[in-house]
């Protein structure tokens, strides 16, 4: 917003960056956090460690139109703001699934789905030609299309298309097009090609998998942006409560903030500013846990995903594990931070995520945290607050993507778009 020459005014009523997905450090402030006793004496390098409450990976992104669609945005934000002047990366080492009790690579390419163990000799056969099609798939191209309405024919019915089967069918939808539900399978499969293409490019680029994740953690990526938006004039104020929201005829006209009143047109905020203004519609478990040891069928992957399909804990909802270590500067040596999440299904929301704390074996010390999933009432055009929605269980950035590029929508009125200069009227300021 501010690169696009609008006034803006930051204020933060933590004193840290980053909100309910802020990293901590140093590592006693995550057991006072959570007021778990410790830590050990030997993890006494507290100051090296920096652990995501709510860690998430990026997707490295292809070479999809400059508009649309939202998938592998925030890496292109990232580069069209500049915001990579501040932050370094690192290649996530792995992408796994997980299959009747095991972790295996999951395959993108044709190299990898010959050599997978997912997938019997005749269903690599039909993934690879699944993979090729959507490689080839232009949707500027009715030519690629081979007699399919991407806007027409279903998901399933171009799986069943190319006769995979079920098993092939689930790590494809779950852990490379990265679908959170079944429910894709009926809607038009436009969207799963594309998906499915985004992560074949994506690790085309980097080879050992398609994400990307900070060094020294997630916290990064907040101070990168509040720098970015203090070149171009914007304003933070951290550690400050928001103490009432003015309105006038139904639009937001000020902030009030320890007795000043900041005057504003637009508002833009997380749910934990405007409770009034938004509902509950599931919650969410994760478990941070402190290893000393890789993760068991990684190949002593220093850093991983790994998804647990829903239908196989016949479940409806994935589970997802996010693996990191020292070797991104977030722990000390030899150490390794994993998180498991999941949307809650039963009032017993950590024996829904025991197999996949299972596959961590042995944990040196869990760290527990069950939060609502809030969506705001409205889409915040009348009374120009502009709620975002809260943190999903998935370990990847993509649909908070969604959500940044239709906030902008609803803001500006305009498409996110990169390659061209962002500037909007700043009369609204």
């Amino acid at each position: 917003m501010s690169q696009s020459g609008k006034k803006v005014l930051h204020i933060d009523k933590n004193p840290y960056y980053g909100g309910e997905s802020a990293s901590i450090s140093p590592l006693e402030e995550l057991y006072k956090r959570f007021k778990v006793p410790g830590p050990a004496k030997f993890m006494d390098r507290g100051k090296e460690w920096n652990i995501d409450l709510i860690p998430k990976f990026f997707l490295a992104g292809g070479e999809s139109s400059c508009c649309l669609p939202a998938l592998g945005h925030l890496v292109k934000i990232l580069v069209h703001t500049e915001v990579t002047r501040y932050l370094d990366f690192k290649v996530v080492e792995g992408s796994y699934a997980y299959k009747a009790g095991k972790v295996h690579k999951v395959p993108a390419t044709e190299e990898d789905a010959q050599a997978s163990d997912l997938m019997g000799m005749f269903d690599k056969r039909r993934f690879r030609k699944l993979l090729l099609f959507a490689l080839n798939f232009d949707e500027r191209s009715p030519r690629t299309y081979q007699d399919v309405d991407p806007k027409k024919t279903t998901t399933r019915d171009l799986f069943c298309r190319f006769d995979l089967g079920l098993d092939v069918m689930e790590f494809t939808g779950h852990a490379i097009a990265l679908h959170t539900s079944d429910s894709y399978l009926d809607q038009p499969c436009v969207e799963t090609v594309r998906r499915i293409r985004l992560y074949s490019e994506s690790l085309s680029r980097h080879n050992t998998s398609p994400y990307l994740y900070p060094v020294y953690g997630l916290g990064e990526l907040p101070q990168g942006f509040t720098r970015l938006s203090a070149e171009y004039g914007g304003t933070f104020l951290s550690n400050r409560a928001v103490d009432e929201i003015v309105m006038d005829n139904g639009k937001v006209k000020a902030v009030k903030s320890e007795g000043k009143l900041f005057h504003c047109k637009q508002l833009i905020c997380d749910p934990s500013y405007v409770p009034n203004r938004v509902r509950r519609v599931g919650r969410v478990i994760r478990v941070i846990c402190l290893l000393n040891h890789p993760v068991k069928n990684t190949h002593e992957a220093s850093s991983c995903q790994i998804i647990i399909p829903q239908a196989q804990l016949n479940r409806k909802s994935d589970i997802y594990i996010s693996v990191v270590s020292y070797a991104h500067n977030v722990a000390s040596d030899g150490m390794y931070i994993a998180t498991v999440s999941t949307t809650t299904e039963t009032s017993q929301p950590e024996k829904e995520v025991q197999p996949g704390l299972d596959l961590l074996e042995p944990i040196m010390q869990k760290f527990v945290s069950v939060s609502n999933l809030l969506v705001p009432y409205e889409d915040g055009r009348e009374s120009q607050i502009f709620v975002s929605r809260s943190y999903d269980a998935t370990n990847h950035f993509e649909t908070e993507c969604e959500d940044i590029v239709d906030l902008y929508r609803r803001i500006t009125g305009a498409e996110l778009c990169f390659g061209g200069s962002q500037r909007h009227n700043s009369d609204d300021d």
